[in-house]
C-alpha cells in the first residue's frame, strides 16, 4: 500500500481581469449617458445671491447701473441719477479710474433686465479700462 499523497497545486500568478473588464465597460456607458446631461447649462435668477459684502475699510465703488429699460446710469457718489449713454459712462469712469486707479467698479443690474444688456454694461466698462467688475446682488431671505 501506498502512502496518501496530496497532489500540491502550485500558485497562480495571474489575475483575472474579466470582472474589471465588466466594470469599466459598465462605467463608459454610465458616463457616455450622462455627459451630455451634465453640460447643459441651468436657468438661474442672478439678482439674488448669498454673498460677502464689500469690506468697509475700501474706498466708495463706482456703480454702473442698468434699469429695466435698458437705460444706463452711474454713481460715483456725486448723487446725479440721470441716464446716460454708453460713450458718456465710459468716459466718466475712465477719468475716475485715471485719479483713483483702485476703485472698485460694481455693476448693478435689474432682475428684468436682458442678460445682453449687463453684458453690454460690462463691454463699456471693459473699453473704459476697467480689469476687473463685481456684481451686486440682493440678499437671499
Amino acid at each position: 500500500m501506498q502512502p496518501y499523497r496530496r497532489k500540491r497545486r502550485k500558485p497562480v500568478a495571474e489575475i483575472n481581469v474579466v470582472p474589471y473588464i465588466d466594470v469599466m465597460l459598465v462605467l463608459l456607458i454610465i458616463f457616455m449617458v450622462t455627459a451630455p446631461l451634465v453640460t447643459q447649462g441651468v436657468i438661474v435668477d442672478l439678482p439674488y445671491a448669498q454673498a460677502e459684502a464689500l469690506s468697509q475699510d475700501s474706498k466708495p465703488p463706482i456703480v454702473a447701473s442698468v434699469d429695466k429699460d435698458g437705460l444706463y446710469y452711474l454713481d460715483v457718489g456725486d448723487g446725479d441719477k440721470s441716464p446716460m449713454s454708453p460713450d458718456d459712462l465710459a468716459t466718466l469712469v475712465a477719468a475716475h479710474l485715471k485719479l483713483q486707479p483702485d476703485t472698485p467698479v460694481i455693476i448693478k443690474g435689474d432682475g428684468s433686465v436682458a442678460y445682453a444688456q449687463v453684458i453690454r454694461l460690462m463691454v463699456v466698462l471693459q473699453q473704459a479700462g476697467v480689469s476687473s467688475v463685481g456684481l451686486m446682488t440682493d440678499p437671499v431671505e
